[in-house]
């Protein structure tokens, strides 16, 4: 039997079949479900459920207490923050089985959804936009929008290392930190300067 390359708590559960990348840590109580995909150097916190057939890319944190449903497919770099939520069916009804209507849920590179966010399936999650605490996500998030309130809404934009950018009178914006230049168009929103 090869040896494996990643952590795994021993109060945690890992069916089988399974892929899990090289350096991922899984902590305490955690459950990963058959045909998961967990990329390399991932740290999935206690109390985490990755349900059949998910995706998950390199370097994904997915904090204590969420349960990442069928359909969900996490880009390289996620943030999934403490008690966040991803729904699997649009109209969920204890007596009706409804396994063959999960909807999928793309959450793209770099992006951020914050503690006790929801998100509702069938939705992608723009690159590196943060979704703020709480927030709940009923519609596509565009590349570096930052969302608060329910429903959520667009009150700025952020650069790719998260800090809030300031658009000038041009649709400009250059990061204070980073200094990533971005600019805004009505038909793309925020996108990078190359």
């Amino acid at each position: 039997m090869p040896k494996k390359n990643y952590f795994v708590h021993e109060s945690s559960y890992i069916d089988e079949p399974c892929e899990i990348g090289q350096g991922t840590k899984i902590w305490h109580f955690s459950h990963i479900m058959p045909g998961a995909r967990i990329g390399e150097n991932c740290n999935i916190g206690q109390n985490v459920v990755i349900s059949p057939d998910v995706i998950i890319g390199n370097r994904v944190k997915i904090q204590n207490n969420i349960s990442v449903y069928t359909g969900v497919i996490c880009e390289d770099d996620v943030f999934l923050g403490p008690s966040m939520v991803f729904t699997n069916v649009i109209n969920p009804r204890a007596f009706i089985e409804r396994k063959d209507e999960f909807k999928t849920t793309l959450i793209k590179k770099g992006a951020t959804i914050g503690a006790n966010a929801t998100i509702i399936c069938g939705n992608t999650i723009g690159q590196y936009a943060l979704i703020g605490a709480g927030a709940v996500v009923t519609k596509d998030i565009p590349d570096y929008a930052l969302i608060t309130g329910n429903p959520g809404k667009i009150i700025g934009y952020v650069c790719k290392c998260g800090e809030r950018l300031t658009l000038n009178q041009e649709g400009k914006a250059q990061c204070s930190t980073c200094t990533e230049k971005y600019i805004f168009t009505e038909h793309s929103g925020v996108t990078r300067k190359k």
